[in-house]
């Protein structure tokens, strides 16, 4: 089994989905609704991400799709994106990528029990942390 965060936007989840890729790297796949004429969407909503995956290098999946207007939709709260691992330079990366644009909850430092640390908004709404994890005491 697998657990993904999969995003739900209205309107811009091919915006997200290409500035997530441009960040985090790896392999973008992107269908819209052009695909799928059966599932009673507005024609003038076909462009609309039916459904994105982007799949990093280390294994990474982050899902996104857009909620048509026919649809009910809230946008996503309660929640955050979390990143994290040991590489330092590559979480500094990440970091430097995806909050262009957002605003900065906590800034990526060390936080009381090691390692760094960091928390954002992105340009898109999306809260997220990011943590390089602390070395073995």
């Amino acid at each position: 089994m697998n657990l993904n965060p999969y995003l739900s936007f209205r309107g811009t989840a091919r915006a997200a989905l290409e500035f997530y890729h441009a960040a985090l790297g790896g392999t973008l796949a992107i269908d819209d609704f052009t695909a799928f004429p059966d599932m009673g969407i507005d024609p003038s909503e076909t462009h609309l991400v039916m459904h994105g995956q982007l799949t990093t290098a280390e294994g990474l999946v982050l899902m996104a799709a857009d909620t048509p207007s026919s649809m009910p939709y809230a946008a996503p709260a309660g929640i955050s994106v979390s990143l994290n691992g040991d590489d330092e330079a590559r979480l500094q990366a990440a970091w430097d990528s995806l909050t262009d644009g957002g605003t900065v909850v906590m800034p990526f430092e060390v936080p009381p029990w090691g390692g760094r640390f960091g928390m954002f908004t992105d340009r898109f709404g999306i809260d997220w942390m990011l943590a390089v994890n602390a070395p073995p005491q």
